[in-house]
């Protein structure tokens, strides 16, 4: 457990870096360019290649050191944020910058996410993991609990640039805690076969297949991703015209306390059992709260339920990551978290893609003075700007509850349950 806190201590710092810069460019595009849709092309190209390479990284980490996977994945993403910097420094001030700059950011991180996942099984033991993926949920929370509020300081009084090198220093204290543990980690032993990406792929994705619960997860969590894409994306011009940057970075910040609370408490008191009843219980709660926060445009209340909806998420992350995790064999692990993250994440890539074109040309327009439900639906969430992207988030959390409800009422679903651990392991190995 050690040598996990060293790697985890070296994450959470990478996390809060990651997380200011983000929140820098997410409100620098917007103010550059006055449009969601490019703010959901930059948050596009953030993830896209990660979820497309993230396969190839899985591969990776189950053939190689998982430990020097992470340092490589570490360095050479900051190369894209050094891009970004000496552009902005220059005087190349526009998008062009920041999409290739976030774009080489994202295709070298592809290489950390996998190899991270399978280092946490090489470390831990089954009894650990529940409390171990609170404790790594905590330190990814840490980009929305502690980064915005920084960054939104940093910005009220400087610009991006900082920010930037801000982030870059902290992926060095990355890679020297990932170095530190390297050589007392064991390592995956060699495999004697020859590589063929094909048939590697291919058997990872049979571990996925050929499991009707572990499938039926797996989409299930691609739906939460997708909906969880419209908070991300949308957050910020959701409250921007109503609040300053500062605010909107501290609104973020105390939305986060959500998930600290959510993910503490499983760090210390794990989750033993009912692992399936509390993921779909956690899931329409979270789509409850989604659709309370476009429904209002008082600060407080938007916060509210943004807490709320950040406190349940740990507990859907939680549930769905060990119901996986005990069900592969820590030998594929790599590849196959690579395959979950790709057929997971494409959730959020839809959104990502979708969503600031909806917000732009469809659901802002219709909900201004003149707009085609400003007599109608307007009269209860209001009109104006951002009043689409309310209605967006109020339409996507019922569809989060009735995605719940649905999966929920299917036997793949209900009757998983983490019984046996090893026997169900080799279970599915054969």
């Amino acid at each position: 457990m050690k040598q996990f806190m060293t790697i985890w201590t070296g994450q959470l710092i990478s996390n809060i870096g990651s997380g200011m810069t983000a929140f820098a460019l997410a409100v620098y595009v917007y103010q550059l360019t006055g449009s969601v849709t490019w703010v959901s092309v930059i948050t596009l190209l953030a993830y896209l290649p990660i979820i497309l390479l993230n396969p190839i990284g899985g591969i990776l980490a189950d053939r190689f050191d998982r430990r020097l996977m992470m340092i490589c994945g570490d360095l050479f993403s900051g190369l894209g944020l050094l891009y970004i910097l000496i552009s902005i420094q220059t005087g190349h001030v526009g998008i062009v910058p920041i999409v290739i700059g976030v774009t080489i950011n994202s295709i070298f991180a592809s290489l950390l996410d996998p190899s991270y996942r399978a280092t946490v099984t090489d470390l831990l033991t089954e009894q650990e993991y529940a409390k171990a993926s609170g404790l790594v949920q905590m330190a990814g929370n840490a980009r929305y609990l502690i980064s915005p509020a920084i960054a939104g300081i940093i910005l009220g009084f400087t610009d991006i640039r900082v920010i930037l090198i801000i982030d870059i220093s902290t992926l060095f204290v990355t890679v020297l805690a990932v170095a530190s543990v390297r050589k007392n980690i064991q390592k995956v032993k060699p495999r004697q076969d020859k590589f063929n990406f094909v048939k590697e792929l291919r058997e990872g994705m049979q571990y996925i297949t050929r499991d009707t619960g572990t499938a039926s997860l797996v989409l299930l969590m691609a739906f939460m991703c997708f909906f969880i894409g419209f908070i991300q994306t949308l957050m910020i011009p959701l409250v921007l015209p109503i609040v300053s940057v500062k605010t909107v970075g501290f609104m973020e910040s105390i939305s986060a306390i959500g998930m600290v609370v959510g993910s503490v408490v499983i760090s210390i008191l794990g989750i033993k059992k009912n692992y399936s009843k509390i993921l779909i219980a956690s899931l329409i709660l979270c789509g409850c709260f989604m659709a309370l926060i476009g429904t209002s445009t008082h600060i407080a209340f938007i916060l509210a339920a943004c807490v709320l909806f950040f406190a349940a998420l740990p507990f859907v992350n939680t549930c769905a990551d060990v119901l996986i995790r005990v069900r592969i064999p820590n030998g594929v692990q790599g590849r196959v978290w690579g395959l979950i993250s790709l057929l997971t994440q494409s959730g959020c890539v839809i959104a990502y893609a979708t969503c600031g074109i909806l917000a732009d040309h469809v659901f802002e327009p219709m909900m201004q003075e003149n707009g085609m439900l400003a007599d109608s639906i307007g009269k209860v969430i209001g009109i104006g700007e951002g009043r689409g992207i309310g209605l967006m988030l109020i339409i996507a959390g019922i569809l989060m509850v009735a995605v719940a409800l649905v999966f929920g009422s299917q036997k793949s679903i209900r009757t998983i349950e983490v019984v046996s651990c090893e026997h169900e392991r080799q279970n599915i190995a054969e």
